[in-house]
C-alpha cells in the first residue's frame, strides 16, 4: 500500500500546486485591473479558492483517475513521465487562459467564455491581430513563459526507486475503495460541493458585490462552463399571459396623425465611444454637434461587445444572453427591425464595415435583418488604406461611404460601423503626433475617429441628400480602462453617448435627461419619420414617459428606471442604488425600500420573461 499512498500523495501534491498558481493568477488579475476594484476584502479570494478548486477537479478528474486506478502499471516510470507531462500540457493551457484576461478584460468587463477564447465571429482577422496584440502586450507571453519553466521544475515526480510490493487481494480491495472514495470527492469538489445545483458562474455574485465577480470567476471555470453550449435560454413563468402584457408588453403600434417624413436615415456606429471620451478634447467635432442635436445625456449601451450593439441599434433586441445575438442558437431567428420596416416603406438599405468581410459576422446579420447591401473590406474602393489589422482606416472609410450613398435612390437607410478606435488603436503614419495623446491608450484613436466624422460631414454637406437626412450617432460599447471612478461602475461602464441631428431641421435638438438605450433608436426615429409600423421591441420612442433601460453582464441584469438602478440575478434583486445620487454605487439601499424593489422586480421578471418566451420561440415579428 506504501507505493498507493505515494500516487495519492503525488497526486495530491500537484493538485495543490496547481490551486497555489490559481491563485498567482487572481493577484496578477487584480494587478492588471487594479483601477476596476475597491472595497476588496477576504470573501473576495476565498470564494475565488472556491472556484479554483471546482475548476481544477473539473479539469484533473481524468488524472486522479491515471494517477490512482489500482493496478501495477501506474507504477511503472514510462508511465510515470508520460503522465506527469500530461497534467503539465492540459493544466498549463488552462492556467494561460487566465493570460487573456489580464488584458482582454479591460474591454468587456467579464472573464472570457468558449466563444471569446476561439474567437468566434473574427476568424478573418485573428491572425493579423493575434501578431498586433503579441507585439503590444509582449509583457504576457514572457509571464507566461517564465510561468510554465516554474511550473516544470517544481511540479512533483513520483520515486524512481520504487520497491516492490505484494498484492493481495485485501490490498487491491483497499485500494480500490479509496480510488472509488477520492474519485468521488473530485465530483463533489467540481460541481462546488453538495449543494442542489452545480456551481455557476453567477454564484460568483455571492462572495463580495457584483463589481467583483470577475476576480472571483477564473477564466478556465468560465470556459468549461461554456465549452461546447449553445445559448439556450430557459421558459420563464413569473406571471400569466394577462398578467405579463398589464407589465411589459413589447408590441408597439406606431399610429401618426400626419404624412411620413419620407427623410433618409443615416446611422453612425462609433467603436468603443464611450461617454467619457466626450468634452474632455478628444473629440471637438463631435462636442460641437452635440449642441446641435438632440443628444441623450443618459444614453446606455445594452451590452459590452461590438457585436452586441447592431441587433440592439437595428433591430431593439437587446443582449440578454451570454452569447450575441448574432452567434447564438437563436441568430436565424426572424426579425422585424429597421432594415426590413423602412424596406416596407420603399427605403433603400445598406450596411457598411470596414473591417474583413464576415468580421463579427455582421454579413450574416444583414441578411437576416433584411439589409439590400452589405459593404465590407472587399467592396471598399478608393486610395490604399488598410491599416494592416482590422481593415480600412475610419477615414478613407467614411469617404467611400459618403460617395456610394450619393448612389443610392432616396430615401436610403444606412447604417456604418467605424473600425480605427479599437485595439491596437492604430492611425495612418501621415496623422503622428497630431492628436492629443489623452490619458488612455484609445484616446488618440478616438480623436482621430473624431477627425475622420468631421471630414465626413463636410463632404456629406456637397450631397443633395445631406439636409433631408436623420443622422443617428451612437457607440457600440464603452472604452477600456477609464480613469474617472464614475465610469468604472456598473452604470459608467456602459454609459455612451446618443444623438440625433437632423441638419434640415434646426429647431430638433436641445438635452435630454430621460435614460435612453441604443434598443430606442429603432422606435425613436420610427417615431420621428412618422412612419405607421407595428413591431417588437423591447425599447420605447424618445417621446414615451418611460423610464427604463436594460442590459446584461455577468449573469446578471442590470436595471435602471428613473434614478434608480437595480441588479437582479434572475431570481432576486441583489442591489439597488440612487445612482444620480450615488454615482459610485456606494450605498445599497436593498433592505431599505420595499416599495420600489417590488415595483423594479415585477418590471424586471416580466420583461425577462418577455425576452425569453419570444426569443426561444421566433416570435420576434407580429404576424
Amino acid at each position: 500500500m506504501k507505493n498507493y499512498f505515494k500516487s495519492i500523495l503525488l497526486f495530491f501534491k500537484r493538485f495543490l500546486l496547481v490551486l497555489f498558481i490559481y491563485q498567482i493568477c487572481r493577484f496578477l488579475f487584480l494587478y492588471f485591473n487594479k483601477s476596476a476594484f475597491s472595497g476588496l476584502d477576504l470573501k473576495v479570494f476565498l470564494g475565488g479558492i472556491h472556484f479554483d478548486l471546482s475548476a481544477i477537479a473539473y479539469i484533473n478528474i481524468l488524472f486522479g483517475f491515471l494517477h490512482l486506478f489500482p493496478a501495477k502499471f501506474i507504477y511503472k516510470k514510462g508511465y510515470q513521465k508520460g503522465l506527469k507531462i500530461a497534467f503539465y500540457t492540459v493544466n498549463l493551457i488552462f492556467i494561460l487562459t487566465n493570460f487573456v484576461d489580464f488584458e482582454y478584460y479591460k474591454f468587456t468587463g467579464r472573464r472570457s467564455t468558449f466563444s471569446m477564447i476561439t474567437a468566434s465571429g473574427m476568424e478573418n482577422e485573428i491572425g493579423g491581430l493575434m501578431l498586433s496584440f503579441l507585439k503590444e502586450f509582449w509583457y504576457l507571453p514572457l509571464l507566461g513563459i517564465i510561468l510554465a519553466i516554474a511550473f516544470w521544475k517544481v511540479i512533483p515526480t513520483f520515486s524512481s526507486s520504487i520497491p516492490k510490493e505484494n498484492t493481495t487481494l485485501a490490498i487491491v480491495g483497499k485500494q480500490t475503495g479509496l480510488f472509488i472514495l477520492i474519485m468521488g470527492f473530485l465530483l463533489v469538489l467540481g460541481r462546488g460541493g453538495f449543494q442542489q445545483k452545480p456551481l455557476k458562474v453567477v454564484d460568483a455574485v455571492n462572495y463580495g458585490s457584483i463589481s467583483h465577480s470577475a476576480l472571483v470567476l477564473n477564466t478556465p471555470f468560465c470556459i468549461l462552463k461554456t465549452i461546447g453550449k449553445k445559448e439556450t435560454l430557459e421558459a420563464k413563468s413569473f406571471y400569466n399571459e394577462t398578467e405579463l402584457q398589464a407589465i411589459f408588453n413589447p408590441v408597439l403600434e406606431l399610429e401618426p396623425d400626419s404624412d411620413a417624413l419620407k427623410q433618409n436615415v443615416v446611422i453612425l456606429i462609433l467603436e468603443s465611444f464611450g461617454r467619457e471620451n466626450l468634452q474632455i478634447g478628444q473629440t471637438p467635432f463631435l462636442d460641437s454637434l452635440v449642441t446641435k442635436s438632440l443628444f441623450f445625456e443618459n444614453g446606455f449601451a445594452n451590452g459590452k461587445l461590438s457585436i452586441d450593439a447592431v441587433p440592439s441599434t437595428l433591430s431593439s433586441i437587446p443582449s440578454l444572453m451570454n452569447h450575441s445575438l448574432i452567434t447564438s442558437s437563436y441568430s436565424i431567428n426572424e426579425i422585424y427591425g429597421l432594415p426590413k420596416i423602412l424596406k416596407d416603406n420603399n427605403y433603400y438599405t445598406a450596411f457598411f464595415h470596414g473591417a474583413f468581410n464576415g468580421s463579427q459576422n455582421f454579413d450574416q446579420y444583414c441578411k437576416v435583418a433584411g439589409f439590400d447591401a452589405y459593404y465590407g473590406k472587399d467592396e471598399y474602393e478608393g486610395p490604399e488604406a488598410f491599416d494592416g489589422n482590422w481593415g480600412i482606416y475610419d477615414e478613407e472609410f467614411m469617404q467611400f461611404f459618403c460617395t456610394k450613398m450619393s448612389t443610392f435612390k432616396t430615401p436610403f437607410f444606412t447604417s456604418l460601423f467605424t473600425i480605427s478606435s479599437h485595439n491596437p488603436y492604430k492611425i495612418p503614419e501621415r496623422y503622428k503626433d497630431k492628436f492629443p495623446k489623452g490619458n488612455t491608450k484609445i484616446q488618440e484613436s478616438i480623436a482621430y475617429t473624431d477627425f475622420a466624422l468631421k471630414k465626413f460631414f463636410e463632404t456629406a454637406k456637397k450631397q443633395p441628400w445631406y439636409n433631408n437626412t436623420l443622422f443617428v450617432i451612437t457607440a457600440d460599447h464603452t472604452s477600456s480602462e477609464p480613469t474617472a471612478e464614475k465610469f468604472k461602475t456598473n452604470i459608467g461602464k456602459f454609459r455612451i453617448p446618443i444623438l440625433f441631428f437632423n441638419p434640415g431641421n434646426p429647431n430638433f435638438g436641445g438635452l435630454n435627461f430621460r435614460n435612453f438605450q441604443q434598443i430606442d433608436i429603432m422606435p425613436s426615429i420610427l417615431s420621428y419619420l412618422r412612419i405607421k409600423a407595428k413591431m417588437i421591441t423591447f425599447g420605447k420612442p424618445y417621446q414615451s414617459e418611460k423610464d427604463f433601460v436594460v442590459y446584461y453582464l455577468d449573469n446578471i441584469y442590470h436595471y435602471i428606471d428613473g434614478d434608480y438602478y437595480m441588479a437582479f440575478d434572475g431570481k432576486k434583486a441583489i442591489g439597488l442604488y440612487n445612482f444620480k445620487e450615488d454615482e459610485l454605487l456606494q450605498h445599497n439601499l436593498l433592505n431599505s425600500n420595499d416599495a420600489i424593489v417590488t415595483k423594479m422586480e415585477q418590471f424586471i421578471k416580466a420583461y425577462i420573461q418577455s425576452f425569453n418566451q419570444r426569443m426561444i420561440a421566433n416570435k420576434l415579428t407580429i404576424n
